[in-house]
């Protein structure tokens, strides 16, 4: 990922690297969900050399709220830094968490990869491209 693409991961990643706040948007309770690229990759394979066509969700349906995320980032990357809650955009989704019943049924995938262990992997990613060390 880019580290300053507007992706709220990336974002939150890169705010707690540099000891910057973390922005929430109002009111924080909106929720998405997370796939590491190492899970989106093994359900795109799948999907690329098997029989089915049309739509089929590959994504991880756990969800969480941007407060939440805020929260699990400080904790594990930079528990001195604050969130802010910051105005929303207007047409911010509410809720974003994929149906993958199909790709379980028909490509017999699921993600494996947990938010709490993908963070750190690209915690290491930012830090190395950002040149920020660990603090010891």
């Amino acid at each position: 990922m880019n580290i300053d693409d507007g992706r709220v991961v990336s974002n939150f990643i890169a705010q707690a690297l540099r000891g910057e706040p973390l922005t929430v948007q109002k009111p924080g309770t909106q929720t998405r969900s997370f796939c590491y690229v190492s899970d989106m990759v093994d359900g795109l394979i799948r999907l690329m050399e098997g029989e089915n066509t049309g739509p089929i969700n590959i994504g991880n349906p756990g969800e969480f709220t941007m407060t939440e995320l805020a929260e699990t980032v400080k904790e594990l990357i930079n528990p001195g830094v604050e969130i802010n809650m910051v105005e929303n955009t207007p047409d911010d989704p509410r809720q974003r968490k994929p149906d993958i019943t199909k790709a379980k049924a028909l490509l017999g995938w699921e993600p494996k990869v947990k938010l709490r262990d993908g963070l750190p992997l690209m915690e290491e990613d930012f830090r190395l491209r950002l040149g920020v060390s660990k603090k010891k």
